[in-house]
């Protein structure tokens, strides 16, 4: 009986060690997708970021200045654009 006890409660300890390994890859798994998420929106960021100081020569401009700029053209550039570039279109 007591033989059959401590099989039991080895069982279990493999168990529990088992379930916290197995938690632990989960928390991993989504932190690894959480940063992977966070490092692909800064890169994105950064792009469109480039291509404003690009476009607009806004790389002399504080972040207040380029946000009113962006204000002066945001009714007409959502206005006028392309189908193919509106969110509610598909990516092909």
């Amino acid at each position: 009986m007591a033989n059959q006890y401590g099989k039991l409660v080895a069982q279990k300890a493999r168990l529990k060690e088992k379930m916290d390994r197995e938690d632990f890859k989960l928390r991993q798994s989504k932190y690894y997708k959480s940063r992977q998420a966070r490092k692909s929106r800064s890169r994105r960021l950064i792009q469109k970021g480039a291509l404003l100081e690009k476009y607009f020569q806004a790389d002399n401009l504080s972040v207040e200045q380029t946000e009113e700029l962006l204000k002066i053209f945001a009714d007409y550039v959502n206005a006028h654009k392309p189908s193919k570039l509106k969110n509610d279109q598909p990516n092909n």
